[in-house]
């Protein structure tokens, strides 16, 4: 399957020029770039789920280099429009993609914001047993159009732009007998006054759920807590294995969501991300205080084609001796082997964290065997931004025996061998 996202290339002047009367041309330009990054991110969390899926964004208005230089992903498969109207640049398009061996071609555009995972899967789906699906618009046209094999006709012949697009292509398809499916209509974004659903839609796209997990955290969680509700995520939920303190009284008192689980790290953040409603989910550990602007700075990365997931940069807090040098050996891991750890925050879309299974319930080493998933489905982002964690594990192991362990378990772990043996190596 070939999921095809149509847009053009962010320019002043020459996008979204309904809008321009309400936003002037660079504020319609701008929200024509959130519009797109949106779109596209969504189409890539969607493509990455599953192998069987390629993306392929068709550019108008500039180049390929110039599409991948603008999403900041030299390896997305960005082709230009074919010169026309709207319906030949889509029959173009799909048509090439099935010369290309795809079964079926999926094709949105970037201004229906409502768009979702969901309703791509919905599409999917409902090519096995129809030559098209279409996701109305609610002024007429349509924000989606599925096709398992090309129809020319319901590309031809159509007044795009108008309110008779959807009705003129329902046309199309029954005079030559094509069975088509009707999903759900959706908004899209052409005038001014339609810009509040589009904003709403926007920022609920952004949204982002912290999940700490917790065992024995009470002389922290308050101040942690405290930390993390100043960027103002859309939640924060307590993921608690039972801990005989006052751990979930304090996090409670301090305004999180708090849910209990059986112990175990991986077991009590998989709870959480059941229990989380946010677009994005970052794990956070306890001792781990995330950057200024998280909210932000995760939602711009994960809408990066082809990034499945990603983490802050490292950086210890107070003054522990050996800082520089741990914080170096981090830099170089993640930068040539692209494996954070757990205590960087892990942060990804929610739907390919529920897609791909979420943390495997090991004892030990959930974000690795995570992240190795996460690496086969594109290239794991490591934000500028940095966490900062305690040096507690450093300062109570010592900093010569705590690294010669991590390294024994990580050789074990890429070996192969059970975690259960692995986590009798923390010790």
């Amino acid at each position: 399957m070939t999921l095809i996202v149509m847009t053009r290339l962010p320019r002043e002047g020459r996008n979204k020029t309904r809008l321009i009367p309400a936003l002037g041309s660079a504020g319609a330009m701008h929200f024509h770039d959130q519009l797109a990054r949106h779109a596209i991110g969504r189409a890539s969390s969607f493509c990455m789920a599953e192998k069987k899926r390629q993306l392929r964004v068709c550019i108008e208005g500039g180049t390929p280099i110039e599409c991948k230089s603008w999403l900041g992903d030299e390896s997305l498969d960005c082709r230009e429009q074919a010169p026309g109207d709207l319906g030949i640049r889509m029959e173009t398009a799909a048509r090439e993609a099935f010369e290309e061996g795809a079964e079926k071609v999926i094709i949105i555009g970037t201004d229906c914001p409502s768009i979702d995972e969901v309703a791509l899967a919905a599409a999917e789906q409902a090519l096995d047993s129809n030559d098209l699906v279409y996701i109305p618009a609610l002024d007429g046209g349509y924000v989606l159009i599925g096709m398992s094999k090309l129809v020319p006709k319901v590309f031809r012949d159509i007044p795009w732009g108008g309110d008779e697009v959807l009705e003129k292509s329902l046309a199309a398809a029954s005079s030559i007998g094509a069975k088509v499916q009707l999903l759900s209509p959706l908004p899209d974004v052409d005038l001014p006054e339609d810009l509040p659903a589009a904003k709403e839609a926007l920022k609920q796209g952004s949204t982002v759920s912290v999940i700490i997990p917790t065992y024995r955290e009470e002389t922290g969680i308050v101040a942690l807590l405290k930390n993390v509700a100043k960027s103002s995520p859309h939640e924060i939920i307590v993921s608690d294995g039972n801990s005989p303190d006052s751990t979930v009284s304090l996090a409670t008192a301090a305004g999180a969501t708090v849910i209990t689980s059986a112990k175990g790290r991986a077991a009590q953040m998989n709870a959480g991300a059941c229990a989380a409603t946010g677009e994005f989910l970052l794990f956070l550990h306890a001792d781990t205080i995330p950057p200024a602007d998280f909210p932000e700075i995760i939602a711009r990365t994960l809408r990066k084609p082809n990034t499945p997931g990603g983490a802050f940069s490292f950086r210890l807090s107070g003054d522990f001796s050996a800082s520089a040098l741990i914080e170096g050996l981090v830099s170089l891991r993640c930068k040539f082997a692209q494996k954070p750890y757990g205590d960087q925050g892990i942060f990804i879309r929610r739907s390919l964290f529920q897609a791909l299974g979420g943390f495997p319930e090991i004892p030990v080493m959930e974000d690795l065997d995570l992240i190795r998933k996460l690496s086969k489905h594109g290239t794991i982002c490591i934000a500028k931004e940095p966490a900062l964690t305690s040096p507690r594990r450093w300062e109570q192991g010592g900093l010569v025996r705590t690294f010669l362990r991590h390294q024994i378990m990580l050789a074990a772990h890429s070996l192969h061998l059970p975690a259960s043996w692995i986590a009798k190596m923390r010790h």
